[in-house]
């Protein structure tokens, strides 16, 4: 009896290889990852283990219950031997991977070839393939995830099944029992054994991919967020040169390569000589992957290199793309066409897709960026200087009574429509040319207020020079001065301070005016107010413009009481943020 275990564990070494290359088959990787198998992958599935347990019988040893000896190889059966065999493995395997259909399909092609074979046991051995297949289906049904704990009581459960089944079919009994005796207990851990075995091979298998794909997927994360911040910039040869610097150093190739749809934007590795940034593009296999839009493999005599020393002979070309419309190629050179793998060329794939998506991204950041200042000039533009046509009669009131005043108010009117309009077409302006433009509005005012305004500075020299958006400063002292200092007949005071605070520039425009009810103060500057006395555009439209370019620290700041002024500040950031 354990002569019989150890030549039927010999003999699990033919199982043990032909189990290994089965996991080199795509059709049994994807059925093992399969929630729920196809047809036609079901009657693969059937064929492919009905021929295991198959070569599980044929590795098998006859019994001959008359002599009680072992023949080596089962290929002719008499009617008092039996064979000592492994097909029960094939059955039980195709069960638990494949379902009861796999399984009983198995039983069926395994059973009847057993069954053919001819002996005393025909019969019961081909009905147990079957009644294994069936059990081992069921458990797949329960538990899809098998230990192999699981799966050596399985087999051996199936076998010992086996064993029952001959003793109750096979005739003559005194055989059967001889044979049980013999061969049972050996055979129930045999192909116990061999289940786990096949089971720890699968789950070795799918470890090494599943760490492959895990290995992979870190490398392409790792890859993505170097050449994000490169690619932001659009496709250059400037940020081509640096994303083909990561990809060279991150992908196992002889050189990288970017191209737009006419030029090399860039090439880093072997052939660096003669793959020069700025050349044409010199391959007609490039030009086909930009005009069909997809990826192709040169090799030594496809890949057409105008250098007939050039060491790349081989390459994989995949296209760029946005919106669809092919923009350059991705290109991976190989000495050989032999270094091009199937991980290497679904890599390849993988980052075509992943370059393409960052250049969407670009290019929808770009235009959301076009749009953020194309809606800062449309803010600016809406800034209209309200007070023009009483300036005018001002002015109109002024030429005849006092002509040089009339004049200097005209200069100064003119230098403020100047500014305004200049500040719809600037991005930036420095707190000096503000205070000049504010200063132009001021003298109309002044003019208009009859000696009834007084406006003081306090003005920290060296923030003179910080940069801000155009017309920020004007719209807050002409606020304070159209709805706080209107109605009062004198002592109009507005106060503007610029200062500088912890390395910051902070800015803020008093008045004491009649102030602004307490309801109202949560509301201004956060969307346009509709009212008697005004829209509060002007407030809302500075708002806008500071918070956007320096984020919510930078918005108005408001505190008022009513019948006692207002105060409205806001912070220019240091230049290090």
């Amino acid at each position: 009896m354990f002569e019989l275990l150890l030549t039927m564990l010999e003999r699990l070494g033919i199982i043990v290889t032909i189990a290994f290359v089965l996991t080199r088959f795509r059709f049994f990787r994807d059925m093992i990852y399969s929630e729920r198998l196809a047809r036609r992958q079901q009657y693969v599935a059937i064929g492919f283990f009905g021929f295991f347990g198959i070569i599980g019988t044929y590795t098998g040893l006859t019994f001959n219950t008359e002599s009680f000896q072992f023949n080596a190889w089962p290929l002719d059966v008499s009617s008092d031997e039996a064979i000592a065999n492994s097909r029960v493995i094939g059955v039980v395997l195709a069960g638990l991977l494949g379902g009861y259909r796999v399984g009983i399909g198995a039983g069926i092609i395994a059973g009847a070839h057993r069954y053919f074979l001819g002996g005393f046991t025909a019969l019961a051995c081909g009905l147990a393939a079957i009644i294994a297949g069936l059990i081992s289906g069921a458990l797949h049904k329960r538990n899809r995830h098998v230990k192999l704990q699981s799966a050596f009581m399985i087999g051996a459960g199936a076998e010992a099944v086996q064993m029952l089944i001959i003793l109750g079919l096979s005739k003559p009994f005194e055989n059967a029992l001889a044979l049980v005796e013999v061969i049972g207990l050996p055979m129930i851990l045999a192909n116990g054994i061999g289940c786990a075995l096949f089971l720890l091979i699968i789950k070795n298998v799918v470890n090494e991919e599943e760490k492959a794909g895990a290995l992979q997927a870190q490398k392409t994360l790792r890859i993505a967020d170097q050449t994000l911040g490169h690619l932001r910039k659009g496709l250059t040869t400037v940020s081509a040169t640096e994303v083909c610097r990561i990809l060279h150093r991150e992908v196992e190739g002889s050189a990288v390569a970017i191209t737009d749809k006419t030029h090399i934007l860039s090439h880093v590795g072997m052939g660096d000589d003669h793959h020069q940034a700025g050349n044409t593009i010199q391959t007609s296999i490039t030009r086909d992957v930009i005009q069909d839009g997809d990826m192709m493999i040169a090799n030594d005599r496809t890949i057409h290199c105008a250098d007939k020393n050039c060491p790349l002979g081989a390459a994989i070309v995949a296209p760029l793309k946005q919106r669809g419309e092919t923009i350059g190629t991705l290109k991976f050179y190989f000495q050989s066409e032999k270094e091009i793998t199937n991980v290497i060329t679904e890599l390849v794939t993988g980052l075509s897709v992943l370059l393409s998506n960052q250049l969407e991204i670009a290019e929808a950041d770009n235009a959301y960026q076009l749009a953020k200042e194309a809606e800062i000039k449309a803010l600016q533009a809406q800034i209209s200087p309200h007070f023009l046509f009483n300036s005018l009669n001002t002015i109109v009131s002024l030429v005849r009574t006092e002509p040089a005043k009339a004049r200097k108010l005209l200069l100064s009117l003119s230098h403020f429509l100047r500014q305004n309009l200049s500040g719809t077409t600037a991005d930036m302006t420095t707190l000096n040319q503000e205070l000049k433009h504010v200063k132009a509005y001021l003298e109309v005012e002044e003019a208009r207020f009859v000696d009834r305004l007084r406006v003081n500075y306090e003005i920290d020299e060296q923030t003179l020079y910080r940069k801000l958006p155009p017309l920020t400063l004007q719209p807050i002292v002409e606020n304070a001065i159209k709805h706080g200092i209107k109605n009062k007949n004198t002592n109009c005071i507005v106060e503007i301070s610029i200062i500088c605070q912890q390395n910051e520039t902070l800015v803020s425009v008093k008045d004491n005016g009649a102030g602004i009810p307490q309801h109202r103060i949560k509301e201004i500057g956060k969307a346009p107010l509709y009212s008697e006395s005004g829209t509060g555009l002007g407030l809302y439209n500075v708002n806008r413009r500071l918070t956007m370019l320096y984020g919510e620290r930078a918005s108005l700041q408001i505190s008022s009481e009513q019948d006692n002024g207002t105060i409205v500040r806001f912070l220019i950031p240091s230049m290090e943020e």
